[in-house]
């Protein structure tokens, strides 16, 4: 007889479900769906195309927790089926495919409960990212062009849209700075548990002695604004530079002042953007990168936080959230959570959903102790 008890697995699965069912409500997703789906279909909808945007945005998420609710219910159906057609037949083969689809649908489901945490009042918000190279010098420059792969691999990863807003290259290697956004719901609520100091240990290539060398870079998250934030920013508080994009090694992108560097006079908060062709595009995205940062700032000083924003973290010793470490062993640790992997090369691809997860949960915890 084949080994195959995996029901009390089955209703672990169930019980956890029930709750994630309670907290998505299917039932009011279907009501959303409705009123989405006749806003989506009026004839004037494209007539504000961001606002079309929005609408099209919050149908397609919606109709996607929908139809992961579904498939989750007929998946836990379908595997005990599968399970009684394994016992009856004494089939090997078939107990093998019982047990990995239980794997499959575990991690779906653990998935889905990591964003049934996401109820911060931002969470729910697309997400502008700043990497900073911070102590370590040009090992710092390009652990921050490492960090910024990373992101934009896990978002290619998740099938998110992200753009690169600004760079800001360094002489000899890597990057001094970068500016992405990320435009999914729930970017920031996920992403922000990435906000912080990260720090690689690595045998330095830039070193001709081939020394260990230790850098930092520091990560910041913001949620993006939405027009109905109304974040107001009078012309006389900011200073607007416009100067020529430029590439890697000085290399001119354009041959006009299209790059636009803003600064938030009363906070010394500086945006800046050269992803766009023209001036009035960039300035556009940097006003917009401005206003996240400015309503962040404005909702630590209506709670009376006493903590800074995560781009005055100083990215140096003492100061790190995860490790990096590529000698002499192989290894990433979150120092929060205390999870940790021995690949680092998968990290540096994108693979980051555990680390993610389980900063989530350490958040979570974290918060109903205080």
């Amino acid at each position: 007889m084949i080994n195959l008890e995996i029901s009390e697995d089955i209703a672990q699965l169930r019980s956890t479900f029930a709750d994630i069912r309670q907290v998505l409500d299917p039932e009011a997703l279907e009501r959303s769906i409705g009123e989405l789906e006749q806003r989506a279909s009026a004839p004037d909808l494209w007539d504000d195309p961001e606002r079309a945007q929005q609408v099209t945005s919050a149908l397609s998420h919606a109709q996607a927790d929908l139809k992961r609710i579904r498939s989750i219910e007929e998946r836990l159906d379908d595997l005990e089926v599968l399970v009684e057609l394994a016992k009856e037949a004494d089939d090997e083969d078939t107990a093998a495919e019982a047990r990995q689809e239980l794997e499959a649908i575990a991690k779906v489901i653990g998935d889905m409960e990591v964003q049934t945490l996401l109820d911060g009042e931002f969470d729910p918000r697309p997400a502008v990212m700043t990497i900073r190279a911070g102590a370590g010098g040009v090992d710092a420059a390009d652990f921050a062009e490492m960090l910024l792969r990373m992101y934009l691999r896990w978002a290619e990863h998740q099938g998110y849209k992200t753009t690169v807003l600004d760079t800001s290259y360094a002489e000899q290697a890597g990057i001094k700075s970068a500016t992405i956004e990320i435009d999914e719901p729930y970017a920031f609520g996920t992403l922000s548990i990435e906000a912080g100091t990260h720090r690689l240990v690595r045998m330095s290539p830039f070193n001709s002695a081939g020394s260990r060398e230790t850098s930092f870079a520091a990560v910041e998250v913001v949620p993006l604004i939405e027009q109905t934030d109304h974040i107001e920013i009078p012309e006389n508080d900011i200073r607007v530079d416009v100067y020529r994009s430029s590439g890697p090694g000085g290399q001119s992108v354009n041959t006009t002042d299209s790059a636009v560097r803003i600064t938030h006079l009363p906070t010394g908060t500086v945006v800046s953007c050269q992803n766009e062709k023209s001036q009035i595009q960039n300035r556009a995205a940097a006003m917009r990168v401005l206003q996240s940062r400015l309503l962040l700032l404005q909702r630590e000083q209506d709670e009376a936080k006493k903590k800074e924003l995560a781009g005055t973290i100083t990215a140096s010793w003492g100061d790190q959230m995860r490790s990096y470490v590529l000698a002499p062993y192989k290894m990433v640790k979150d120092l929060r959570s205390g999870f940790e992997t021995g690949n680092p090369d998968k990290v540096f691809g994108g693979d980051l959903d555990e680390f993610i997860s389980a900063g989530i949960r350490w958040r979570k915890t974290a918060q109903q102790e205080t």
